[in-house]
This record gives C-alpha cells, structure tokens and sequence, in this order.
C-alpha cells in the first residue's frame, strides 16, 4: 500500500484535479492507494471538496484542523494516518505532479528509504528561487545531507522513519535530514515543477529568517542532541581560557605598574580588559551549566527514547528492548 500524504491550505480549485490525477497514476500502475488529506485550517471551502471526494472515494480519509497549526503539524498528522508501507507527499497546488511517482518508487527499490524530489527548473520569481539557493546550500554544507532542494514538498519515505522522526515547529523541510541522522539512506531526483494554476503562494519573506533559525535547531539536534556538553563545554571553555588569559596579562600589567611606578601606566580599574575578562569568565560559567543541565535532560529522556536505529534482525525481540 502506498500513501499519498497532502496538506491542504486554502487550495479548493486545486482538489478535485489532484485527486483525478493521482487516481489516474494508481490506476495505470495497479497501486493499492491511500489517499490522506489534512485540512489546515483553510478559510476557503477545501473541507466541503475533500468531504465530496471521500464520498466518491473510499480510498480518501482527512483530519480538519481547528486554526492553521503549520505545514509540519500537518505532516506530523498524515504521517501518523497513513496505513502504506510508503509515504508519499505532495503539495495540494498542483505544482508537484503525481506522474512521477513511479520514479519515486523505483528510486526507493534501489535500496533508498527517503527520496526527495529536486526542482531543478522552478517557476517562481527570482526573489524565491535565490534565498531557496543559497539556503539549500547552507542546509547541505552544514548537515552534510547533500541535496540541492530541501525545500521540496514531493518527497517519498518508508513508513517506518516516522517511528523515530517526530516533527514539531517547522522542520518539516528537515525530515530527509533528521532521518540521514538516524542512518537511513537518502537519495533524491529531479521533478517537473508545474507553475500554480490558483490561488498564491503561501510563504513570504519570513519564511527565509524561520528557515535559517530551524536549520540551526536541526544542527544542533543531529550533531549535539545526545551529547549537549560536547558544543556548550567547548564554548564554555573556550571563554574560559580567553577570559583567564586575560586575567593574567592583567595581573602582569598591575604587577608592572607597582614595580615601575614611573612608567605611567593606566590604572587598572579603568582598562576595558578588566570587563571584559570577567565577562568572559560568566559567559564560559554559564555556557558550562547549560551543558550540565542539558545532559541531565538528555540523560532522563533516555529512559523512554532510543538513540539508535535498527535497520534488521535476526532471532526474536530481546526482553525490555
């Protein structure tokens, strides 16, 4: 069974003609679908098209959000929905089309358990697709997840990745990321990008400055989330050695001043190293107590959580794993 994971945002006109499209690729292709749609919290009439289309279709079933929660919260929902041992998603603007899933499948039987789609011509103002460059540069460099378009909402999974990747603010673009963490293979392929037939876009300039912030998360998540001290104590000791050799080139420079009165040096009190120096150390101080309590934190939570992955077995299930 394949699932087909949509998040809907204000996209009525677009409904109807995405459903057609995707029964059309199950048809031609003999796939067991099941077809998820999540409603988040449109103002438009969305809900009464996608009610209309499960009437038709048995295949269909939705969640209506109570206000707009985000496209991740949306995800979250479908990916916890979704019966197929594949998960498929797709935006509801029609600018992703549902014939290329067969690629994405046959892509995921090379041995891939995330492929993400690649816009590699887009159809969107240079204001959009410049930052989106840069930005999936930075995502790349920084995660070592090399892929040219993280951004891309066509993306297909294994449905097990979301027994171990659970998404929350907006890191939904990071899931490829989040599961390379976790040891799946990831992969990815270029998509027609169709231009939007309706309605608008629904990101703006904001989008740039959540993005870079989320990064930064996801960073620190996949690099430092089982062992926080290892970047807040380097931090901490790195102020620390700053703001202790500070302290010694002062204490040099006031034992310098007593002995050769005559030198006319600056009274101590009115160096800026001094203020300085001292932040340093409470700086390093406090860059050492969060990690302290970020590792207790880390340490509680493994009582219930698991860090690692388990890709096979062989013989039965070890008692209390």
């Amino acid at each position: 069974m394949l699932s087909i994971v949509i998040p809907v945002y204000n996209e009525e006109e677009s409904l109807e003609t995405l459903h057609k499209q995707i029964n059309e690729v199950g048809k031609a292709n003999g796939y067991d679908l099941d077809i998820v749609f999540i409603d988040d919290g449109s103002s438009d009439r969305s809900w009464s098209v996608i009610e209309s289309l499960a009437e038709k279709d048995s295949r269909v079933r939705a969640i209506r959000f109570r206000r707009n929660f985000g496209k991740a919260a949306a995800l979250n929902a479908g990916f916890a929905e979704a019966r197929g041992e594949r998960v498929m998603t797709l935006d509801a603007d029609l600018q992703d089309d549902p014939a290329e899933i067969p690629d994405f499948l046959a892509k995921m039987d090379e041995g891939f358990e995330v492929v993400s789609g690649w816009k590699k011509r887009r159809h969107d103002p240079w204001h959009k697709v410049g930052p989106s460059r840069v930005f999936n540069w930075m995502v790349s460099r920084l995660t070592g997840v090399h892929l040219h378009d993280h951004n891309c909402g066509m993306k297909c999974y294994e449905r097990e990745i979301f027994d171990e990747v659970t998404l929350y603010g907006e890191l939904h673009r990071f899931v490829p990321v989040l599961a390379a963490a976790r040891g799946y293979r990831v992969s990815e392929r270029v998509v027609q990008h169709r231009a939007r037939q309706f309605g608008e876009s629904k990101y703006g300039v904001t989008r740039i400055v959540k993005g870079f912030l989320d990064l930064l998360t996801v960073k620190f998540i996949t690099g430092f989330g089982q062992r926080p001290q290892h970047i807040l104590g380097t931090m901490g000791l790195v102020s620390f050695l700053l703001g202790g050799l500070g302290m010694l080139y002062l204490a040099l420079y006031w034992i310098t001043a007593q002995i050769w009165p005559d030198l006319g040096l600056t009274p101590l009190h009115e160096r800026p190293a001094v203020i300085y120096s001292v932040g340093l150390l409470l700086l390093g101080a406090q860059f050492m107590t969060v990690g302290f309590l970020g590792e207790l934190v880390t340490a509680y939570n493994q009582k219930s959580e698991r860090n690692y992955s388990i890709k096979d077995r062989i013989g039965g299930k070890v008692e209390n794993e």
